[in-house]
């Protein structure tokens, strides 16, 4: 079977472009001997004739070797995809034969991927593979083609029961295609946790050599065969490379983990290929993050080693199973993640090839612009005019600053989410998130709001506690909604006596120390604000504090030099470990006031921790607070400043103090690895309220 979508064109010229294209397959699947065959057919191609460029989007199906290929080609790229399956097998472009390891086997190129699993059982890694092939759209602008894997009881217990629909879209002119997937869950189906949804390149492994994550954060990366021949340090994903083909990467540590971003900033990242010959870029573009899950401050993958660029629409990093999409048996859903853009671009031999990753800026800022997009023929993908918005303003008013008087919520994050709790929007998977920042008087507006129910919620740098609209606000196809000034009075019980750190939901303001240096990567030497990314800096607490554990005073000692990012256990050799207690000595003057205390205690993440809080008495039992077993987001290994936000505000009776010297010990008492700790938001004391007259 053959189709094309075209103008009228001569038979001999679209004869000329089916057999061009018959030759390149040939190589892309690795069928021809060596690379010379398929420029050898094109050069007896063009001797017969010159080859027309086509604006057109052209569809082909072919049999090969017992593999039904479709092939695509916009006069651009030219993209080769199993059928039924849905894999991307090959990406053509500029000269190039095929973008993606033709090396590897077919379903490890381009592919959706899932980790799931039934309640109770262990995780399941499994590629989406489609077993119906469709025809969306097609003509000379525009050609959509689905993949759909439809879920039945006979693959219970080997395929995770959603059906997966798999989208591609091609266009005309653009230098690239769009993907997307429509995940469905009818009536009946059997309960289920996923944990992550994401799409996956794998890249030629000999031509891409230099990774562009975000204007600061770009190098010459090391190969893949490095990490192979490189010592798996204490977290498997870390590699000491110590035998690399090039010698300038010896000694450095290599952990895709170290390229992470949030997804507020995780819209761009990719390789470049460094050829001088034939410069290309190759780039994962996400112009929004509504179908994302955690929100906008989760930190998640970007691209590896590999070279490997990832898309991913949920995962547990950073989180934990706590953001696990949990459905019970019956439940029902269906969400669109994506469209993403996979962007591919060149550049002349004697231009900078690094003028590629500004090119692809520029490209985001295109697609963020066209956002939502009008093309997709998913009746589940709403376009803009479906769409609703939200605007309004954010005061804050916290009775013990300026007297009380309303503040802007100055640069807020505000955003709607499925109804819950304050703050569930962090730990929310299932959803569409729509974020936005306020601007410095605290005006905001949320666009493009898919139709539903949600709640707002918001949370503010520099106070504490998440704010949460006591409304449901229901959005439906072009609704504009106008909230009136919304008030967030963040918790407070009395004035300020001292405190710790800023309320920003990160660790980044308190002491990070430097790396070891036979365990460092260069690019962390250079960018020193984010030298929190370096491996290991989790073993550097034990060489500062080899005996006795971390005591600040306050007002004589400084959180940005005396206060270690992370509060973790120490390293006593031989894979033993020991907790560890923090002291907090402040001194009260006056005479201790009636009633509670309250202590605001914001961690910024945790992991596998029980943090005990004690008084003036390092002995009491039980402790007179403690969180249990908390946090799994392994932020500390890593290589995150933060993981989920936790607040806990701890009411602290008078007689637990003293005029005078007091102390706090705050200890970490789970002790098993040294990736168990927590990291520190923010903490302050406050006195009981003055009493009402």
């Amino acid at each position: 079977m053959k189709m094309k979508v075209m103008g009228k064109k001569s038979k001999r010229v679209f004869f000329l472009w089916w057999f061009g294209m018959t030759v390149q397959l040939c190589f892309l699947l690795g069928a021809c001997s060596e690379k010379t065959s398929f420029r050898r057919g094109l050069r007896e191609i063009n001797s017969l004739e010159p080859t027309p460029s086509f604006s057109e989007v052209k569809l082909n199906t072919e049999n090969h070797q017992q593999v039904m290929l479709l092939v695509v080609d916009n006069g651009i790229v030219t993209v080769i995809l199993s059928r039924p399956e849905g894999y991307v097998l090959g990406i053509s472009y500029n000269g190039i034969d095929n973008i993606l390891e033709a090396e590897n086997e077919e379903q490890d190129r381009g592919y959706l991927d899932v980790v799931w699993n039934e309640p109770g059982k262990s995780s399941n890694f499994q590629r989406i593979h489609g077993t119906n092939f469709s025809v969306i759209a097609a003509d000379g602008n525009l050609v959509e083609v689905s993949f759909l894997r439809t879920w039945t009881y006979s693959m219970s217990g080997s395929n995770v029961p959603i059906n997966i629909d798999i989208r591609y879209i091609f266009r005309s002119g653009d230098s690239g295609f769009y993907s997307y997937a429509i995940f469905d869950r009818p009536e009946g189906f059997p309960a289920v946790q996923v944990d992550q949804i994401r799409i996956v390149f794998k890249l030629k492994k000999d031509r891409f050599n230099y990774m562009a994550v975000s204007d600061n954060k770009q190098r010459s990366m090391p190969t893949m065969r490095d990490r192979e021949t490189g010592q798996i340090l204490a977290y498997p994903e870390a590699v000491l490379l110590t035998r690399p083909i090039n010698p300038e990467f010896r000694g450095e540590v290599d952990d895709k983990y170290q390229y992470s971003c949030e997804n507020t900033d995780n819209t761009v990242h990719g390789w470049i290929s460094l050829d001088p010959d034939a410069p290309v870029g190759f780039w994962m573009i996400t112009p929004s993050n509504e179908f994302r899950n955690a929100g906008p401050i989760k930190q998640d993958l970007t691209s590896h080693v590999g070279p490997f660029t990832l898309s991913m629409f949920v995962s547990t990093h950073y989180a934990g199973k706590e953001v696990t999409m949990a459905f019970q048996e019956g439940e029902t859903y269906k969400k669109v993640f994506g469209p993403v853009f996979v962007y591919v671009n060149s550049a002349s031999s004697n231009e900078d090839s690094l003028s590629l990753w500004s090119d692809a800026v520029q490209q985001l800022s295109k697609e963020v612009k066209s956002w939502p997009y009008d093309f997709p023929r998913s009746e589940d993908y709403l376009p803009p005019n479906q769409r609703g918005t939200v605007f309004g303003r954010l005061l804050v008013q916290d009775w013990y600053i300026r007297e009380g008087r309303f503040q802007y919520a100055n640069n807020a994050y505000i955003g709607l989410a499925l109804p819950g709790d304050a703050g569930s929007w962090q730990k929310e998977s299932k959803g569409y998130q729509f974020w936005t920042r306020a601007d410095t008087k605290g005006y905001f507006v949320i666009k493009n709001i898919v139709p539903g129910d949600y709640n707002l919620y918001a949370w503010v740098p520099g106070f504490i506690g998440d704010y949460r609209y006591n409304a449901t606000i229901t959005i439906t196809p072009g609704r504009v909604i106008k909230l009136d000034s919304l008030v967030y009075s963040p918790p407070r019980s009395g004035p300020t006596l001292w405190e710790i750190g800023i309320p920003d939901r990160s660790a980044a303001e308190f002491y990070v120390p430097d790396p070891y240096p036979t365990l460092m990567n260069k690019l962390y030497n250079e960018q020193r604000r984010d030298k929190y990314r370096q491996y290991g800096l989790w073993e550097r607490y034990a060489d500062l504090y080899p005996n006795d554990d971390l005591v600040y005073t306050i007002g004589v000692n400084k959180y940005n030099k005396d206060w270690f990012f992370a509060h973790v256990t120490r390293n006593l050799g031989n894979k033993t470990y020991q907790p560890t207690t923090w002291q907090i000595i402040f001194d009260n003057p006056t005479d201790i006031l009636g009633g509670n205390y309250t202590l605001q205690l914001a961690l910024a993440c945790a992991a596998d921790a029980n943090l005990q809080v004690r008084f003036n008495d390092p002995s009491a039992y039980p402790p007179h607070f403690a969180t249990g077993s908390i946090g799994g987001d392994n932020a500390i290994a890593r290589h995150g400043i933060h993981g989920l936000h936790w607040l806990f505000s701890i009411d602290v009776p008078g007689e637990r103090f003293v005029k005078g010297k007091n102390t706090i010990y705050l200890r970490q008492s789970r002790a098993i690895n040294p990736f168990q700790g927590v990291m520190y938001d923010y903490i302050r004391l406050e006195q009981p309220p003055a009493p009402t007259t």
